[in-house]
């Protein structure tokens, strides 16, 4: 190259690039019609996958149809059966001995499938209730799988330990922090909004298999109503006598039901390890059966808390027949604190009444 022209050389160069366009160009194309193949391959297997989805979906409906219609003419069986053993039992005279016994036999195991059924249909769709139907509509609130039941149920146990701080939290700031009008608006709303969202999220979990139920269902309905006439009751005298009892009470239940999460967690979480729970137990505002194995020490607080409701229902009762009293907001107030109460004391008694029986038997058969 040392004697080339200078001028050859520079042609050279300009010419190069434009020389080696086509091969790079054939090459790109080449990269991107082979990734347009393995798109276009994966395209086809995506909708195979989605036919097959599809028809295992329709095969799956058919088959939650099936069960369905199943169980229910099973039910109808059962209630002819029970119908039944009811009158044999009206003629048990003439009945010799091993027939009441085969009827025995027959009853024990009407109500063990009874219990069956209720398993099965947490895993099939079922008509909402009137609750639901009301806030949702006539939507599938089914969880299909343990794993989606039971991530619900953790998530419903979290919601209510965060609110439980929060009006914990609220409730000692408007009581020795700020005596207005607005934040104690805020903080009634706060409960309307609480008590709401967990009957909704309760109904939710009664659909797929949990066996929350009796008074601890309506529990949450009476506490959003009292809620909603707190937070509608106008400002005024009585308003202001009331209101230091009232905030002073939700400190100590938002303390209570804290307490109670994590007592009553802990004893469901032995309780499933051995197999003796549900996934889907609950923890509840008050004294369940299963916390008889642990130590009984919430008993106390819990009879303290229903008390306060009781004093705190006397007090709006004396406030309504006051000559100022002019709101009917305190007369339904006492009135609810009067239900709650009643619904709390007699519930925790009729559990402590049984477990009591239930320990006294068991003394007499060791001896």
């Amino acid at each position: 190259m040392r004697g080339a022209d200078p001028w050859s050389l520079s042609r050279l160069v300009l010419l190069s690039p434009v020389c080696l366009a086509p091969a790079a160009s054939t090459m790109s194309k080449s990269k991107f019609l082979t990734e347009w193949e393995e798109i276009d391959e994966e395209y086809q297997q995506l909708q195979e996958t989605h036919k097959l989805y599809r028809q295992k979906l329709e095969e799956l409906t058919s088959l939650q149809t099936s069960c369905s219609n199943a169980i229910s003419k099973q039910r109808k069986c059962l209630k002819d059966v029970k119908y039944s053993l009811k009158r044999s039992a009206q003629t048990s005279a003439q009945t010799s001995e091993k027939d009441l016994h085969a009827l025995a036999e027959i009853q024990s195991q009407v109500k063990e499938r009874e219990n069956v059924f209720f398993d099965m249909e947490a895993y099939l769709p079922k008509k909402n209730g009137l609750y639901l139907n009301l806030v949702l509509g006539n939507i599938n609130v089914t969880l299909l799988s343990d794993q989606a039941k039971f991530a619900y149920k953790d998530e419903y146990e979290k919601f209510k330990l965060y609110l439980t701080i929060i009006l914990l939290f609220g409730a000692i700031t408007c009581l020795f922090c700020f005596n207005y009008r607005v934040t104690d608006e805020i903080f009634n709303f706060l409960l309307v909004w609480y008590y709401c969202t967990l009957t909704i999220r309760e109904s939710i979990l009664m659909c797929n298999g949990s066996r929350i139920k009796g008074w601890w269902v309506s529990h949450h309905y009476v506490s959003t109503f009292l809620s909603g006439v707190m937070l509608t009751w106008p400002e005024g005298p009585m308003y202001q006598r009331f209101r230091s009892q009232f905030l002073s009470f939700s400190i100590y239940q938002s303390f209570l039901q804290f307490l109670q999460y994590y007592y009553q967690s802990g004893c469901l979480y032995r309780l499933r390890a051995l197999g003796e729970r549900n996934q889907l137990d609950l923890t509840v505002e008050g004294f369940q059966s299963w916390m008889w194995r642990g130590l009984t020490f919430l008993l106390p607080f819990l009879f303290f808390g229903h008390f306060w409701q009781l004093y705190n229902s006397v007090t709006l009762f004396h406030l309504a027949q006051h000559e100022d009293c002019k709101e009917w907001q305190v007369f339904m107030l006492g009135l609810t604190f009067l239900v709650l109460f009643l619904g709390n004391f007699l519930t925790t008694l009729k559990v402590v009444h049984q477990k009591l029986q239930k320990y006294l038997e068991k003394g007499k058969k060791k001896d």
